[in-house]
């Protein structure tokens, strides 16, 4: 079974919004075992619409177009898609009466070009709005099919998951289950990562199931994704935890989480999990370590503040830092003692250096010191050299410093 992707909107070719909609539905058709091998961009012109779906239903068995189906003249993807299919549009009563009440619902009057969203092509089935106005489409094309979906993210993903995909594995007539799980890692590049799971990886071409590919995902790490298939769930789950365990025994403590793990989520469990509470001081992030850190819910019963002790005073102030360098091992290490002893927490854990545009006290543009004191007494600093201008490089460092301190942990 093979789906591409059209992605409809003038907006997307002048780059003032991201398509992120399409590298969404290439993850999730990769993950449901569809093949995807094209995504095409299309301006709002009828003309280059219809010509755009036509050559995807050429190669493909079922294309999903996404963004068109708003209420304005240049929402023109149901006007193309009944260019297609050989017929007109009708005004579909129920979806009108479902737009009337949310307008009523919310006592705004509803403008008439509203009804635009009512339009559905002869012989397309609907799929019901349940957070927008727009409906989805089912349009047959022969044996093949069309598939519209809103632009607007969060209603394609509902659309997507509760309607095409179980009518996309209908029209594939297979009823195995496909999962995915993905291996996140840090400190290791996808080249060797590649060299390292090399055999691993020409195992898994000789036998088929499960496919390995990479994700890489910026200062996310680089995602390793198992997909596998079977006739159940609980061997596709065996299947994929045979291989997650040869993985992890390949790359060890390169792996640092799986699935929806983050860095953060991962280091305050395992702070949790040891009774351990956690201070930061940060200078050259400026906050981003703990904003991260509050980002995961729940985290106040481990992470019990930061310092963002940006100027020189400041960390010698309140984190006790001598005077002299402040991008230094003995910095970064005083600014952790500092914030663990000022915030009375387990843990301090510091990051100083150089982001850019000009070098700081001799040091490089990309010097990142990370301090660590631990609960026990002990400290310990790190010196990283990291690559990218100044936003990349304030991003590498708080996972940097994050994955210093999962290590030690």
């Amino acid at each position: 079974m093979r789906c591409d992707v059209v992605a409809v909107g003038t907006e997307l070719l002048l780059g003032q919004i991201v398509d992120t909609n399409s590298s969404w539905l290439g993850e999730q058709l990769a993950a449901a075992g569809i093949d995807s091998l094209f995504q095409v961009k299309v301006g709002d012109n009828v003309n280059r619409v219809i010509s755009a779906i036509r050559d995807r239903l050429e190669h493909a068995d079922a294309v999903i177009v996404c963004g068109g189906l708003g209420p304005t003249h240049d929402d023109i993807t149901r006007e193309a898609i009944a260019a297609i299919m050989g017929v007109e549009l009708q005004l579909d009563e129920g979806v009108a009466d479902v737009i009337r009440a949310m307008f009523a619902n919310r006592n705004r009057p509803m403008p008439e070009n509203n009804m635009r969203q009512a339009m559905v092509p002869e012989g397309a089935t609907i799929i019901p709005q349940r957070v927008g106005t727009a409906p989805g489409l089912i349009c047959p094309v022969g044996d093949k099919v069309i598939y519209a979906v809103p632009g607007v993210p969060f209603e394609l993903y509902e659309m997507y998951s509760r309607a095409i995909l179980p009518d996309l594995s209908r029209r594939a007539g297979t009823s195995a289950v496909i999962s995915s799980r993905v291996l996140r890692t840090w400190g290791e590049s996808e080249s060797g990562l590649n060299e390292r799971l090399q055999p691993i990886i020409n195992e898994l071409d000789a036998i088929g199931n499960p496919t390995l590919a990479f994700l890489a995902s910026g200062w996310e790490g680089i995602k390793v994704r198992l997909t596998a298939k079977a006739d159940t769930t609980g061997e596709v789950q065996q299947i994929l935890d045979q291989w997650d365990a040869r993985i992890e025994e390949e790359l060890g403590h390169i792996v640092f989480g799986r699935d929806e793990a983050t860095m953060e989520s991962v280091v305050l469990d395992m702070l949790r999990q040891r009774g351990l509470t956690l201070a930061v001081a940060e200078s050259v992030t400026g906050g981003l370590v703990s904003g991260r850190l509050t980002g995961v819910a729940g985290a106040s019963d481990v992470f019990k503040g930061g310092v963002v002790s940006y100027a020189t005073e400041v960390k010698q102030q309140l984190l006790d830092v001598p005077e002299g360098p402040v991008v230094s091992e003995e910095a970064a290490i005083a600014m952790a003692e500092g914030v663990k002893r000022a915030l009375d927490s387990s843990i301090g854990l510091a990051l100083t250096g150089v982001a850019g545009p000009q070098p700081q006290e001799g040091q490089n543009i990309g010097t990142l010191w990370v301090g660590l004191a631990r609960e026990n007494g002990t400290t310990t600093a790190f010196k990283f050299t990291l690559p990218g201008a100044r936003d990349q490089m304030r991003q590498l460092s708080v996972v940097s410093a994050l994955n210093f301190l999962r290590l030690s942990l």
